[in-house]
């Protein structure tokens, strides 16, 4: 008997800001997609501006799923995402469509496409002596250490955030840091047959549109939104108001910060994130680099990926 074919995955990734959503979009007009959201903020309900979230002309264009799924204390993992991310390629699938993963959240694309091994178990002596660290020399210490071991991770963690800084580590130490990780990770064996394409942009281009973008998401209400979330009783401790853009203006509400610096510490963070999500996938096996502006655009991009899939979805596109 035949073995199955492997079913056909396309990832659209890259950094914040780089025109993800657009290229799908474009996508979208020369084959039949939809888009599974691998971002790990767009999944909160009522966290809308500044987020990134596709707009009501995108979502016109194209089907997007994950997003708008969890309120924001609910706690949404990469094994979590992996599970509804699976179910959805065979229902995709099965429409007769391509599932295509769009996003910069790369733990969560490489556990669809690659999968997550089981986390280790905890080691109360290792706990022991981190929790020493941070007494003597503050939480963001063990912070640091992990953003030198694992970026992608202490990227979506607080630096207070002690008690999942210290699960990481434990994490990272058992395996994250091992030879033998780095090179299961480069397996590039799979459930899928991975069509991976990586966006790039010139670095001052992608640094201005990330500064444009984050007044765009103050200038949508932010401040509001952080206000509105705060008085719906969400703390702000949760991981979902520790992120980028709403821990700034959590400080705001606080009195701690005034907008103009809460706007200049969400231009900066971002642009940090953005270089630590290109470390990420540049590290990535069998991805495929294009650049936006060299290429000619959202439209031009999409072009070159719909001539990558099977000549039966490709009828019509020009070459």
């Amino acid at each position: 008997m035949m073995a199955r074919e492997k079913p056909r995955v396309v990832v659209i990734a890259g950094p914040t800001g780089v025109g993800k959503t657009a290229v799908a979009a474009a996508l979208a007009r020369l084959v039949p997609i939809e888009v599974i959201s691998a971002d790990s903020r767009q999944v909160y309900r009522g966290m809308d501006a500044a987020t990134g979230k596709p707009g009501a002309s995108e979502r016109a264009a194209v089907v997007h799923h994950l997003i708008d799924i969890v309120d924001p204390d609910d706690r949404y993992q990469a094994a979590r995402f992996r599970a509804d991310a699976a179910a959805l390629v065979e229902r995709i699938g099965a429409r007769g469509a391509v599932p295509v993963v769009v996003g910069g959240t790369g733990l969560y694309i490489r556990a669809l496409v690659r999968g997550l091994d089981p986390a280790p178990p905890a080691d109360p002596a290792f706990r022991r002596e981190l929790a020493g660290v941070a007494r003597q020399e503050g939480r963001p210490a063990l912070w640091q250490r992990l953003n030198r071991a694992a970026p992608e991770i202490a990227a979506r963690l607080h630096p207070n955030d002690e008690v999942r800084v210290i699960r990481a580590l434990e994490i990272v130490r058992t395996d994250g840091g091992a030879p033998h990780a780095a090179g299961r990770w480069r397996d590039p064996s799979g459930p899928y047959d991975v069509t991976y394409i990586g966006l790039t942009l010139d670095r001052a281009g992608l640094a201005e549109r990330v500064r444009r973008r984050a007044r765009e998401f103050v200038a949508a209400g932010l401040r509001e939104e952080v206000r509105r979330l705060l008085t719906q009783g969400y703390s702000p401790a949760l991981p979902s108001l520790q992120s980028i853009g709403y821990r700034e203006f959590v400080e705001v509400e606080a009195g701690r910060l005034t907008e103009d610096e809460a706007l200049r510490r969400m231009q900066r963070d971002t642009l940090r994130y953005a270089k630590r999500q290109w470390t990420w996938f540049a590290r990535e096996p069998g991805i495929e680099w294009i650049g936006v502006e060299a290429a000619g655009g959202p439209a031009a991009v999409a072009a070159t990926i719909a001539r990558k899939l099977t000549p039966s979805l490709t009828e019509g596109v020009s070459a």
